[in-house]
């Protein structure tokens, strides 16, 4: 059978964009099927999502040729400090802090932009022969039995060797494929904004635990920080519904005044969090990256992050599976990467969901204890630089192009 590509993805955020790259450089080719404009990829203007990206996403990248490119609009995260309280009450005495001193690798990860990534990965698709990006495309059919097929709002039929969803939390691919979920709705929702203030962060990230949820303060270049509070979606949505001024005057109490007077430096958005786990990572001729696998809360920063493990893990099975000649969709094949997948999945969502359910209440005996805890980790060197590690990504087993070597 003639293919149009080797591999046929859905989805053109970022994780499709990366495994893209990345196959090619095992000599694997694809065509990218993108739902939204490139000129709406292209857009220059912030929109409030930034990414905590790890020390081992950063090396992926690199190892794609892309950092580089992105390194100057970048902030490293060189300190993390985590603590317990209420709004307006301050932080418990108890809390977890990190600092990257403690690793020999540098620092835990670094900030960035998801307008800066987005472009840089449009850029590095244009330049790659192996890549053809289809913007303003819809798949409305699929079929991989004998191949992987899809079918577009055109009529225009795409055809190639194995089909990837990067489709997202609610995965058209997935769907199509029968493939169920399991999750839940946490009850609140995330309000994302890029904050202004008048002191240095001096690249210190703080999460703020509290009743109806976390807040988030992440360190971007300049005097400015990213946040993104939970509440619970009934106050979430009057949030929204306010003006900037009544927005920023429900903050302070929660942000605190560490940073001096703070202002918003752009618009405000909110995304209702939940937990969504495909019950399988791979099908006939079809594999799940993403999103489209597993969406975790933002707990710990870590989505992406997962993403781009799956990236990575997968891309290193379809290239071994190419130079051994084994067909790259291939029921066995495909095993290798769900089973090198799940584990590391169901335990980071297993550990932001309990960290999500133990600090989202104002239980005293829960929180003494969670306070407690927080405190003893702090003090044990060792336990806390197993944490760093972990938090960095480097810790299980790393595919290579998150240990920076290309395939």
């Amino acid at each position: 059978m003639t293919h149009d590509a080797d591999i046929l993805i859905v989805g053109g955020g970022l994780n499709g964009p990366c495994l893209a790259l990345a196959c090619a450089q095992a000599g694997l080719s694809s065509i990218v099927i993108d739902a939204l404009p490139e000129d709406v990829r292209q857009g220059a203007e912030f929109d409030g999502r930034s990414y905590a990206l790890a020390l081992a996403s950063v090396r992926m990248l690199r190892a794609l040729g892309l950092w580089d490119g992105l390194e100057d609009e970048a902030q490293p995260i060189l300190q993390i400090k985590a603590s317990d309280g209420r709004a307006g009450e301050g932080a418990a005495p108890f809390f977890l802090h990190f600092d990257s001193a403690e690793l020999e690798e540098g620092p835990m990860g670094h900030m960035l932009e998801d307008r800066y990534l987005r472009r840089a990965l449009l850029a590095a698709m244009e330049a790659e022969t192996l890549i053809l990006h289809r913007p303003s495309t819809t798949v409305v059919a699929q079929s991989t039995e004998g191949a992987a097929q899809v079918t577009l709002a055109s009529g225009e039929v795409l055809t190639g060797r194995v089909l990837i969803g990067a489709d997202g939390r609610r995965s058209g691919t997935a769907a199509r494929a029968g493939i169920r979920r399991t999750g839940w709705d946490y009850g609140q929702t995330a309000l994302v904004a890029a904050i202004a203030h008048e002191k240095p962060h001096e690249g210190i990230a703080h999460q703020f635990f509290m009743p109806p949820g976390p807040l988030a303060i992440l360190p971007l270049p300049g005097n400015r920080s990213s946040i993104v509070w939970s509440e619970r979606h009934a106050d979430a949505k009057r949030l929204m519904a306010a003006d900037d001024a009544a927005f920023l005057d429900h903050l302070r109490p929660r942000f605190g005044d560490f940073l001096g007077e703070i202002s918003l430096a752009g618009q405000r958005y909110a995304y209702p969090l939940n937990l969504t786990i495909a019950n399988a990572f791979v099908g006939e001729r079809l594999a799940l990256v993403g999103d489209a696998a597993h969406g975790v809360h933002p707990i710990a920063g870590q989505g992406l992050n997962l993403g781009l493990r799956d990236v990575g893990a997968l891309a290193e099975v379809l290239a071994e599976a190419k130079r051994r000649g084994e067909d790259i969709a291939a029921a066995d094949v495909l095993a290798r990467y769900q089973s090198w997948r799940r584990f590391d999945t169901a335990a980071l969502a297993l550990a932001t969901d309990g960290v999500n359910r133990l600090f989202s209440n104002d239980n005293p005996a829960l929180r003494l204890i969670r306070d407690i805890g927080m405190g003893a980790v702090s003090a044990m060197p060792s336990l806390r630089r197993a944490f760093m590690r972990e938090a960095a990504g480097l810790t299980g087993d790393v595919p290579r192009l998150l240990q920076g070597r290309a395939l």
